[in-house]
C-alpha cells in the first residue's frame, strides 16, 4: 500500500511540471507533498509492525503478578547453609 502513495506522489509531480496553469501546479505540488509524507508513513508503519511481538506473546496481569509472588517467596526463603568442604 505505501508503493502506491509513491506512484501517485511521482504522478503529481508529472501533472505539476506538464501543466501550464500555476493553480495547477500549487494543488499538484502539494498533493505530491502530502502523498510523499503518507507513503514515509506507511514504510514506517510496516517496520514498526515487522519488529513488534505478537500480542498472543503478552503476559495478563494475573500471571504477571502470581510471577512476582512466587519471585518473592523464592527471597523472602532463608538461604541453605553451605557446609564447609574443609571440615571432616
Amino acid at each position: 500500500m505505501p508503493w502506491l502513495f509513491l506512484l501517485l506522489a511521482i504522478a503529481a509531480l508529472a501533472i505539476a511540471f506538464m501543466t501550464a496553469s500555476m493553480a495547477v501546479v500549487v494543488v499538484s505540488l502539494l498533493a505530491a507533498l502530502v502523498l510523499l509524507g503518507l507513503w514515509i508513513l506507511g514504510l514506517l508503519a510496516q517496520r514498526i509492525d515487522t519488529r513488534s511481538r505478537d500480542d498472543v506473546q503478552m503476559l495478563d496481569p494475573r500471571e504477571l503478578q502470581r510471577l512476582r509472588e512466587l519471585a518473592e517467596a523464592r527471597r523472602a526463603e532463608p538461604a541453605p547453609a553451605m557446609e564447609d568442604p574443609r571440615t571432616p
